[in-house]
């Protein structure tokens, strides 16, 4: 049986999927004998600022004050965002920490992958996936490459050249684009390389002393040039043509880039990150969007869902809620009330929320399973419901 299967068929609510995850995080810091922080973000969720951004650095800064080794890996799930902020995140860990793994059980792609680069261990399973860090940026209201921009310009350019005069076509595209947007492209591409370089000598490359073909010593000269030739090779939008392109274990491997495949070298490790990310992508199925976490402490970010109704109280302190629930057989809208503390009454008209997560219709006696709406809700409390008669 796969490990989705098995934990869908545990039925856990959210109290129990929280204390699994964070069993199989102190089980990957035990293999692993480091610190473990996550930073991730449903890559499916609508409507919710899923990307790296300047309110991420609160939490990180928040959740590594709970940590005290020498070295620590970051779990990472993200679509990507501010190359900046990925800069101040590498900061915050390498000032830290002497050593910085990055495993990336999934998906880490666009800033994401520029935050991999910075590893002095990069672990991945032939399922994992980095991106293209092509930087992309905004002109005439739309998100492209800032690379396919300036090679349409040079197009245009040697078309001229070549020709002598100008096709009218390309007048309009010319007449909206300014100096200074062609050199902020220029500039966005050019802090790319430039951190991927420096990230790869400075850290991933900081131990490499032999050639592995002929056992000569590596000089300072030779990382900086596959250094650069790495970050030339991610940087190029001509290799990639798409900025959601899937970069896996095989292309790091043609640019020449170690990557420890936790898959093949520890089984171990392999089986509880698996275990995680699935218990991951479970919470992100509820209003969850985004987890900072370590083994023993979390911050939580989270949709308001409709349907969702309670006073504006935080996290924790709620001590009931009134949830919208239209039957799956007749369509009857019912109102199931959620307590989270003891004595709370049942207001009229509402019914409790069932122990067992399956609520019968009044109207025609059909069950229907929310286990789903006790997840989100107890996702958003903060604490699980507790059964409470009528």
């Amino acid at each position: 049986m796969g490990v989705y299967s098995e934990y869908l068929d545990r039925q856990m609510d959210f109290e129990a999927l929280a204390a699994e995850r964070k069993a199989q995080l102190a089980r990957i810091a035990e293999i692993r004998s480091r610190d473990v922080l996550v930073y991730a973000a449903d890559l499916n969720a609508a409507n919710a600022p899923v990307g790296v951004q300047y309110d991420d650095l609160l939490p990180i800064n928040d959740q590594l004050a709970n940590l005290d080794g020498e070295r620590v890996d970051l779990i990472l799930e993200t679509g990507g965002g501010s190359g900046e902020v990925a800069e101040d995140i590498v900061d915050l860990l390498h000032d830290k920490y002497e050593e910085v793994g990055v495993i990336v059980p999934g998906t880490a792609k666009s800033a994401g992958t520029l935050m991999v680069m910075a590893g002095n261990e990069i672990l991945m399973e032939p399922a994992s996936s980095l991106g293209p860090i092509d930087a992309q940026i905004q002109w005439q209201g739309k998100v492209f490459s800032a690379d396919a921009l300036l090679e349409g310009i040079e197009s245009i350019k040697e078309e001229v050249e070549k020709t002598g005069k100008l096709n009218k076509a390309f007048i309009p595209i010319l007449q909206g684009i300014s100096p200074g947007e062609l050199q902020s492209a220029e500039n966005a591409l050019e802090f790319a390389r430039k951190l991927v370089t420096e990230w790869l000598v400075r850290y991933k490359f900081r131990n490499w002393d032999k050639h592995a073909s002929t056992g000569k010593e590596v000089t300072e000269k030779e990382r900086k040039a596959r250094a650069r030739e790495v970050a030339k090779k991610l940087c190029d939008h001509k290799s990639w043509l798409t900025h959601g392109r899937s970069i896996k274990l095989p292309h790091l491997e043609e640019m020449r880039l170690k990557i420890t495949n936790y898959q093949e070298e520890y089984p171990d490790l392999a089986d509880a990150v698996r275990r995680y990310h699935t218990l991951l992508r479970m919470t992100f199925e509820s209003n969850i969007y985004k987890v900072f976490e370590t083994p023993k402490s979390q911050i939580y970010r989270a949709r308001q869902e409709q349907g969702v109704k309670g006073a504006p109280m935080p996290p924790g302190q709620l001590a009931s809620a009134a949830i919208g629930y239209p039957c799956d057989n007749c369509g009857e809208q019912l109102t199931l009330q959620a307590n989270f503390a003891d004595g709370v009454p049942i207001e009229p008209g509402a019914i409790p929320f069932p122990a067992d997560n399956m609520l019968k219709c009044p109207q025609c006696n059909a069950e229907n399973d929310v286990t789903e709406a006790r997840r989100q809700v107890e996702a958003q409390a903060g604490r699980p419901i507790i059964a409470q008669e009528a």
